[in-house]
């Protein structure tokens, strides 16, 4: 039920005992811990409300996307030179009302990410660079 509900066991269980989820029922054939359909459902619509089982709100951190161990992580080596193509990074800053040119962004790309931004939310990309150039253009 953790992984569907794509939540760590450890947090699930807490959460379990907490009584923001509710509690499973047993199988009566092997004693099992089991969540029929019912429950199932419930379970997943706590999770998209966010309104626990007994109307409390609970707050649901995201997962990371990588789920690589650290050594692992760590031994990836970053993209030295950003793509030359910037059109979605310069229309994401149009949108939020900054006019800036392909090789503004590529420029900002090298001052904020020297070594790459390979792996890096595009969010956080696009947030940064938008900083960036506006400090720039001050």
């Amino acid at each position: 039920m953790a992984e569907v509900l794509n939540l760590s066991e450890s947090r699930f269980r807490a959460l379990v005992k907490s009584g923001i989820f509710p509690r499973p029922i047993q199988h009566a054939s092997c004693k099992r811990p089991v969540f029929n359909l019912e429950l199932q459902q419930k379970c997943l619509d706590i999770r998209a409300t966010g309104i626990g089982l007994s109307g409390q709100p609970v707050v649901f951190n995201r997962m990371r996307a990588s789920r690589k161990p650290r050594t692992q992580r760590q031994a990836q080596q970053p993209t030295l030179e950003p793509r030359q193509d910037h059109a979605e990074l310069v229309e994401a800053l149009r949108s939020l009302g900054m006019t800036a040119t392909s090789e503004a962004v590529d420029r900002a790309l090298k001052e904020v990410y020297p070594n790459g931004f390979e792996g890096i939310d595009q969010g956080e990309i696009i947030r940064r660079v938008f900083l960036h150039v506006r400090a720039a253009k001050l």
